[in-house]
């Protein structure tokens, strides 16, 4: 006997899990599986960015995961003698959170496993391996551990970097696998008062030092030629790691030890027919961004909504082309960044330490560099030019959209997704953005089920809130804050088109919207034929 589902995922890590929350929060029927009977506690991400917890906000989840974590936290670089060398401490909100935040990952595995429970629609098996899979033009079998056998419209492979659905496909990784190897050590019984993440760039032993949540710190150690991994791992060789650091390492709990190997490496391809590799299935880099799991979520986050549109009959397979055309180069910007940050922590070699140093202190005097350091702006931002966008040469189209806090008619401020809703939405800055239609592009903007929301200047005063809209569901809000204001009028235009995952896919104004819209349906349809 076979089950039938539109979306299986393998692999119910943070990405997989996600993945299974954004699919069920869209309707559709998934299956999500892991070979792994529970979250696994081995140490791994410690950080997640705004454009993650964003992801999060968008499956009501964003919450729960910050109780137990710590926001807004600083990561810095130290030089041999102790001196900061960069301090990195972006403020800024553009996405409605913070950019730098630590947390624990089984914890947030937890929460997002168990909003898996609020859908009905969505099934997970622990403890479950998959043998085979295969795939024909109308879906994709997958054998499972005992025989048993699912029938999936699509499959998201999210089983990390060892994935077995890559192995079965045959697609391979391009890149590099680096040479040292790291001991990473998670303590608990902190006794270190240093609430950021360092870098601390020592080419007698270059490490890590990351305070955690409840009272815990990480520690990464490189190693160097000849110590041998396993040995390294004994007690008393963490203790002589750590004493090197702590006034008494006695005091110090070792929670957990292991020795890493770090990859550069990135798949040919993310797509394979009707499967989509996503996470470290498609991707591997060093942690030094703490980038990896967050690229991971980036991956669903533009996948699924594309797979919702998909089996809804909304759109077709060739919407699917469009997730490795816009994910894969920005995945391989994140893994160069996460590389060069390891290759300015990780010289042992005295003489191109002293560079690396003599360069950062430079390089902090001019404002707009260490401007451009503080706010984090080396971070490769999104800018999907050649998918689902239509306009592509107009600036914001492709990246992000910007999320302030904004005031409802009953006096809330809420951030501006949960206004949006978790699909499509078109916003109108102080006009009615579907003035401008005529019946046919009306009809056209149906494939797409937006929401419409209004915007008004702050304390705009009722006839602004109370003028006719095209469409009487149009949702007025006010810009209470005046951040969206400087954003439209940057850019000349007073209407966006902005996707699931939050990206913009049109930016023009109400005059000509209409034309922008039949744009974007016809790639919908056209994916239908």
């Amino acid at each position: 006997m076979t089950d039938r589902v539109q979306v299986a995922i393998v692999g119910a890590g943070p990405v997989g899990a996600t993945a299974a929350n954004l699919l069920g929060t869209y309707g559709v029927t998934t299956l999500i599986i892991d070979r792994e009977p529970d979250v696994v506690t081995y140490p791994r991400a410690i950080g997640v960015d705004d454009e993650t917890l964003r992801t999060f906000q968008t499956v009501g989840l964003a919450d729960e995961v910050l109780r137990s974590a710590i926001q807004n936290v600083p990561l810095k670089f130290f030089d041999a003698s102790g001196r900061c060398l960069a301090d990195i401490r972006p403020t800024a909100q553009d996405y409605g959170w913070y950019k730098r935040n630590i947390f624990l990952q089984p914890e947030a595995e937890a929460v997002l496993r168990r909003g898996l429970d609020r859908f009905p629609h969505v099934q997970v098996m622990l403890g479950t391996e998959l043998r085979q899979i295969r795939q024909d033009a109308d879906g994709v079998t997958l054998t499972l551990a005992g025989s048993r056998e699912v029938r999936a419209d699509y499959v998201i492979a999210a089983d990390g970097g060892r994935s077995s659905v890559r192995g079965l496909l045959g697609i391979p990784l391009e890149g590099a696998t680096h040479p040292r190897k790291w001991v990473v050590i998670d303590c608990a019984n902190d006794p270190l008062d240093a609430p950021y993440t360092a870098l601390h760039c020592d080419p007698r032993r270059p490490y890590v030092c990351a305070h955690l949540p409840d009272d815990r710190r990480r520690w990464e150690f490189m190693l160097f030629p000849g110590e041998d991994a396993d040995e390294m791992l004994a007690p008393d060789r963490v203790r002589d790691l750590l004493r090197h650091h702590v006034a008494d390492p006695e005091v110090v709990e070792v929670v957990r030890a292991r020795v890493y190997t770090h990859h550069s490496r990135i798949a040919t391809r993310f797509t394979d027919g009707r499967i989509a590799l996503a996470g470290d299935a498609a991707h591997l880099m060093p942690p030094w961004a703490g980038q990896g799991m967050n690229t991971g979520i980036r991956d669903v986050t533009n996948l699924c909504w594309k797979l919702a549109a998909t089996v809804r009959d909304q759109a077709g397979h060739a919407l699917l082309g469009t997730y490795d055309r816009e994910r894969r180069p920005h995945a391989r910007a994140m893994i160069e960044l996460s590389t060069t940050l390891g290759r300015i922590l990780s010289p042992t070699r005295r003489s191109l330490a002293h560079a690396r140093n003599w360069f950062l202190r430079a390089a902090s005097l001019a404002p707009a560099v260490k401007r451009w350091v503080l706010e984090m702006r080396f971070k490769p931002i999104p800018h999907y030019r050649g998918g689902f966008v239509a306009g592509a040469d107009v600036p914001g189209v492709g990246r992000m959209f910007v999320q302030p806090r904004v005031e409802t008619a009953t006096g809330t401020h809420p951030r501006l997704d949960d206004v949006l809703g978790p699909w499509f939405a078109v916003i109108g800055f102080e006009c009615d953005p579907l003035a401008g239609l005529g019946d046919a592009e009306l009809g056209a903007m149906k494939i797409f089920n937006p929401r419409i929301v209004k915007i008004v200047e702050s304390r705009a005063g009722e006839r602004h809130h109370e003028q006719h809209c095209v469409d009487p569901g149009t949702i007025v809000v006010e810009d209470v804050h005046n951040e969206l204001r400087p954003w439209f009028r940057s850019r000349g235009r007073d209407v966006v088109l902005v996707r699931p995952d939050r990206y913009v896919a049109a930016l023009t104004t109400a005059d000509a919207l209409g034309s922008a819209i039949m744009n974007l349906a016809e790639q919908f349809g056209s994916a239908q034929r």
